[in-house]
This record gives structure tokens, sequence and C-alpha cells, in this order.
């Protein structure tokens, strides 16, 4: 078990050096075809690691894994709308949100061990947990339907007033750097504030997608990997989405029957156990037939 981890562990940690250190060394505008080439390297790497898994672990945690992989990638397609309009309301430049994205991935990659394990934990130890998340996921798919568009206002938010308070700020960018220091004094910027909301944001999601991809699978190991191959390929994955996604009217409502799906398996789970590859198929089929009638309903429009 442990030389798994330990080559998951080194694939990750290889990859986020090179993109880094190599790939967006310097800081520029990713452009759409760039975003498409990277979104197919961390797929590919995403589903080799699938291979891999298959090869250790059987075809069960294969499938899980699959399973898991396709419903982050699923679920974080909401998190591109919010990051639209973080970027958009602290105006960081193109060239700069890279930055922001890799920061706030490694982020992510942190805390999603933190619900991961802990909520493999609460399912182990109390199996009325299965419920909880159930109406979690089932209250949120709800949120998701009912909850118009609405100016995106940081300052009304606990997170800015926080921030503002504990943090001493300069208004400029600072050519994209986080802190600044002036004298004796470390002062944040824009830039790391807008992190911080890409980190809350996160956070916020993972109360849906940690729950949803538990009920996939229960092994620590098929959980955590196919949810940060996910996540790692969504920095990409913005930079080649932020200028579509606003086409795909329908998309809100296939996320939505993903997760009030997702919700009601974990109520019944007790009672009636529907395989994996049921789920897997509901996810796939979702996706595709909200984006397709988006695109129908752009084309009638």
């Amino acid at each position: 078990m442990e030389i798994q981890w330990l080559i998951f562990g080194g694939l990750v940690f290889l990859a986020l050096f090179l993109d880094l250190f190599v790939f967006h060394r310097k800081p520029h505008k990713v452009s759409v075809k760039e975003s498409l080439l990277f979104s197919a390297f961390w797929v590919l790497i995403g589903l080799s690691f699938g291979v891999y898994v298959w090869h250790a672990k059987g075809e069960q945690a294969f499938v899980e894994y699959i399973t898991g992989y396709l419903l982050e990638k699923a679920l974080s397609l909401d998190n591109i709308f919010v990051f639209i309009l973080i970027f958009s309301y602290f105006q960081i430049p193109e060239e700069y949100r890279h930055k922001v994205l890799f920061w706030g991935v490694f982020g992510a990659i942190v805390m999603r061990a933190i619900f991961i394990f802990a909520g493999i934990s609460l399912i182990e130890r109390f199996d009325w947990i299965n419920y909880i998340f159930g109406l979690i996921l089932i209250i949120s798919a709800v949120k998701l339907l009912s909850t118009e568009d609405k100016a995106f206002n940081p300052e009304d938010t606990l997170v800015y007033k926080i921030a503002k308070r504990l943090l001493p700020m300069r208004p400029d960018l600072q050519r994209g750097k986080f802190f600044v220091k002036e004298g004796r004094k470390i002062y944040a910027t824009p830039m790391f504030l807008t992190l911080i909301f890409v980190e809350s944001s996160d956070l916020m999601f993972a109360i849906d997608s940690v729950p949803a991809i538990l009920s996939v699978s229960k092994d620590p190991f098929v959980v955590y990997t196919s949810n940060i191959f996910a996540i790692l390929g969504l920095r990409s994955l913005y930079f080649a989405a932020s200028a579509v996604l606003s086409l795909f009217h329908y998309l809100h409502y296939g996320l939505a029957f993903i997760l009030g799906f997702i919700g009601v398996k974990m109520l019944i789970s007790d009672f009636y156990h529907i395989p994996v590859f049921v789920s897997l198929l509901l996810i796939v089929s979702s996706i595709l037939l909200s984006i397709l009638a988006s695109l129908v309903k752009k084309k009638h429009d």
C-alpha cells in the first residue's frame, strides 16, 4: 500500500513542479489552444493513473476511480463560474491568473485530504452519517436549481471583512506578487486576496464534492487520487472553458441532477445498492444532455 501512495505523491509533485517552474515559469496570457493542450495532458495523466489503479487494485477499483474522476470533473465546472466572477471583480490580468489558480489547487490538495479522510473516518464510525451527507447533496441540488444570477460582491462576505481587518493591504497588483515589503512592514496585494477567495470557494465546493465521491468508493486511495487528479486539471480547464461556459445555459440542471442522484443514492444505500457503473453512466449522460440542450437552445435563439 505504501508504494502506491509514494507513486501517487511522486507523480503529483513532478507534475506540479513542471507546471510552475517549466511550463509557466514566466507570467503570460494562456491562450485557448494552450489551455486545451494542457487540459488534454492532465486528462491523459489522470486516465493513465486509472490504468495503474486497475493493475494495482483490480477492475472494481478502476471503475470507482473513473467514476470519481468524472464526478469531480463535472462538479468542478461550477467552480469555474465562481473563479470567473472572482477574477473579474478583483480585475486580475489574465497573465497572473494561472499563478493564483496554481496555489489555489495546491491548497485544495491539502484541504481535500482533510475532508476525505475525515469523511471516511466518520462513515466507518457512524453509519447514519450517510444520511447527513445525502441530505447535504440534495439541499445543494435544490439550491443549484433555485439560485438566480446575482451580482458578486465580496465586500459583503465574512471572508473579505476578516481579511481586510487582519491584513494590511496595498491596492495595486505589484507585478503579480502576493505580498510586498515596504520598510519593515509587509502588505498583502489584491492577488493574495483573490487567492483567499479561490481557496474559500473550493472549501465550499468540497462540502458537496467530498460526500458525493464517498458515495462511489470508501477506499481512501481511490477516493483521494481520483479527486486530486481531477482537480489538477482545473487550472487548464478554466482557461479553456471560461470562454464558452456562459453558452451552456442548462449545465446547472445537469449538475443539480448529479448532486440529487448521489444524495438519493446515499439515503437508500442501506436498502438498495446502486452499482457504480450505473452512477458512471448517469453522470456522463446528464452532462452530455445538458450541454446538448444548451447548444440546441443557442441555435434556436
